[in-house]
């Protein structure tokens, strides 16, 4: 009978400390979100005043500013928002960002909503997000700067749902 109660006291053991740490790694995951320095020196600076749209979409920096921000967004927003900005559930799936604008036949009603799209992803990234006194999303304004989050945008763009 000892050798049953020891078993399972053993097991308890074991088992307590499994849920432990696969209980600890999914709260940490979701947890305090160091923001990871971008280097953007190959990008063209953009200036202390912060840009309504993102100026990488097209032209001579898209390129650059597509390889910087798929290294951004691994580094930054891959933990909450999924690999491939596709979510596990965490936190929306920004591949779905700006849905609403890609069906659109007016195209300056699609330029419109994509502008729109810019100035809520901006203001969301810089401040984060906070409701009921919890923090959704940190901010990280004085963390990545302009071309950093211009640039993580630029690789979501590539990411949207067709």
């Amino acid at each position: 009978m000892q050798i049953f109660s020891a078993f399972n006291s053993s097991l308890r053991a074991v088992l307590f400390g499994v849920g432990l740490a696969v209980g600890g790694s999914f709260a940490w995951a979701h947890g305090d979100v160091t923001p990871q320095a971008v280097d953007t020196h190959t990008l063209p600076s953009l200036g202390d005043k912060w840009l309504p749209s993102n100026p990488f979409s097209s032209g001579p920096a898209s390129k650059e500013a597509l390889r910087i921000g798929t290294s951004a967004y691994n580094q930054n927003c891959a933990r909450c928002h999924g690999l491939e900005a596709i979510s596990g559930g965490i936190a929306p799936d920004l591949r779905k960002l700006d849905g609403e604008c890609t069906g659109m036949a007016d195209e300056q009603k699609k330029n419109a909503c994509f502008a729109e799209m810019d100035e809520y992803y901006v203001a969301t990234v810089r401040r984060g997000r906070t409701r009921d006194g919890r923090v959704y999303m940190p901010p990280f304004e004085g963390s990545l700067n302009q071309e950093a989050i211009w640039a993580i945008r630029t690789y979501l763009e590539t990411r949207r749902e067709k």
